[in-house]
């Protein structure tokens, strides 16, 4: 660990500025959802909840994410990427393995654990195969593992952006993932999607802004029936998705 530590303190290359896109660009890029990290395959326990029966159209679907946003995304995952994209910049290795490992211990569930670690994965190669980053980092950072929160902390890091914006932008293409997965499943039409992504993008903002002002001691990972879900989402008999 030691030699993985030092090692991750290479510096961070970004792309060439004479060819690298705007950070609006950026930005767009990394919510969008053509991005190769396979979001589009997890609910994130929302097909679990449908098949208690606890999500069963658009209002249940829209408060189910919404609720989401703010008890588990913005309190934990998002307010981890806030504090990890500033270490990234400052190369506060340990800063960024204490994050890592919050993570970690914070994944209840198997199939929680796995998308973490398989999305980090995924978020690492891309950035790998643009060159944005060192290879030296990446290639150490990887067998940490990194999980997802820290890689895409990573990838926003390199966009000259305020923090807001990128926590705004990991928001939405959350959302937006999230969202498809409603249409799937519940199953919900286009536009009932195009109504819970406005609402979203409502909520959004003020998750950021708590996401912003957590401290070690306010972040928190507290859902127990999520976790339950999940779990039990691992032996479902029927289902679209990988968590």
């Amino acid at each position: 660990m030691t030699t993985i530590m030092a090692m991750c303190t290479a510096p961070i290359a970004s792309m060439n500025t004479d060819t690298a896109p705007s950070g609006l660009l950026q930005l767009i890029w990394l919510a969008s959802p053509a991005l190769p990290i396979g979001g589009f395959s997890y609910s994130e326990g929302l097909e679990a909840g449908i098949e208690q029966g606890l999500v069963h159209d658009a209002d249940s679907s829209t408060q189910w994410v919404v609720d989401q946003l703010h008890l588990s995304q913005s309190r934990g995952d998002m307010a981890v990427i806030a504090q990890a994209i500033p270490a990234w910049q400052s190369h506060d290795v340990a800063r960024l393995n204490a994050l890592n490992q919050w993570v970690m211990v914070t994944r209840e569930s198997a199939e929680m654990r796995l998308q973490t670690e398989q999305m980090g994965r995924s978020l690492l190669d891309w950035l790998r195969n643009l060159q944005q980053a060192s290879e030296a980092s990446l290639s150490v950072c990887a067998q940490l593992p990194v999980t997802y929160p820290l890689a895409m902390a990573l990838a926003l890091s390199l966009a000259p952006v305020p923090l807001h914006q990128a926590l705004q932008a990991y928001a939405f293409g959350w959302s937006e993932n999230m969202t498809q997965a409603a249409l799937k499943a519940v199953p919900l039409g286009q536009s009932a999607g195009q109504r819970m992504l406005a609402r979203l993008a409502q909520e959004i903002p003020i998750a950021v802004e708590e996401a912003m002002h957590l401290s070690d001691n306010d972040r928190q990972a507290f859902s127990p029936m999520l976790t339950i879900l999940s779990a039990r989402h691992e032996t479902q008999y029927s289902r679209l998705f990988r968590s």
